[in-house]
């Protein structure tokens, strides 16, 4: 697993990125935040610089198992999980299992605990998405964000989207998406912020509220003004000011 990862003597947190991103997702986010927060960012298996090996599956215990490896392989006695959208799903159920460590949970624009339900049509839409350049523009211009990206931050994105194997493209909407873990996520027993979105069309802030809120106890939202799906680039600044005050309120250990 590639990760990037900046040392610090302060809190220690590990972002899990969404379906079609990387460790890069987070790079504006982990730069607004204090100097001294110690940061994990992994490419999830399948994605950026992390690759496939043979036989890969893709499951949510899959992407979980990873991440609880990554966490006990640095060695990390106490921090927060920070996962968008397909990684805000996988912090979920690694929340739920209740690993030793974990101080707080940040779910950005996160995929609820419950079945993704599509249409057919509009299932097959999304899995060719990340298909060329034009379907991934088509996607950040229609679904993705409510914000206009940089150029750079574009062709992050469509970098990202397109490096991403076969498999881990297709797993997300044919299988992953659909898994339910609704009972799991109500063993989360850590103090959790949802953040959306206002404009998210995903995963809209009225989803959220009915699906995922009330199913962990301890769990609060916030809504990010006039941002879409992609906040860790439409709102960098204001995501971070959101987590560092998160952390900050955090009991002590």
């Amino acid at each position: 697993m590639h990760i990037k990862e900046r040392g610090g003597d302060g809190p220690a947190l590990v972002f899990l990125h969404y379906w079609g991103g990387s460790s890069r997702t987070w790079t504006e986010v982990i730069s607004a935040l204090p100097a001294d927060y110690h940061t994990i960012a992994p490419d999830l298996r399948g994605w950026g610089q992390s690759g496939a090996r043979e036989g890969d599956a893709y499951a949510l215990a899959d992407f979980a198992g990873d991440v609880e490896q990554l966490v006990a392989d640095l060695g990390l006695k106490r921090y927060v999980l920070v996962g968008h959208s397909m990684g805000g799903k996988i912090a979920q159920l690694l929340a739920s299992r209740r690993p030793p460590g974990l101080a707080g949970l940040v779910l950005v624009a996160p995929s609820p605990p419950t079945p993704l339900a599509l249409p057919p049509e509009a299932r097959a839409a999304m899995a060719a998405a990340y298909d060329t350049p034009a379907s991934v523009g088509m996607a950040i211009d229609h679904m993705l964000t409510a914000k206009p990206l940089t150029a750079a931050q574009r062709e992050q994105v469509v970098a990202d989207s397109l490096r991403g194997t076969p498999e881990a493209r297709a797993a997300w909407p044919a299988h992953t998406s659909r898994e339910d873990i609704s009972a799991e996520v109500q063993r989360i027993a850590v103090p959790t912020m949802v953040v959306a979105g206002e404009l998210d069309k995903v995963d809209p802030v009225a989803v959220l509220a009915a699906e995922l809120l009330p199913r962990i106890p301890q769990a609060t939202l916030y809504v990010l003004p006039g941002c879409g799906h992609l906040s860790p680039l439409e709102a960098p600044q204001a995501l971070a000011t959101v987590i560092r005050n998160f952390v900050a309120a955090l009991p002590p250990a």
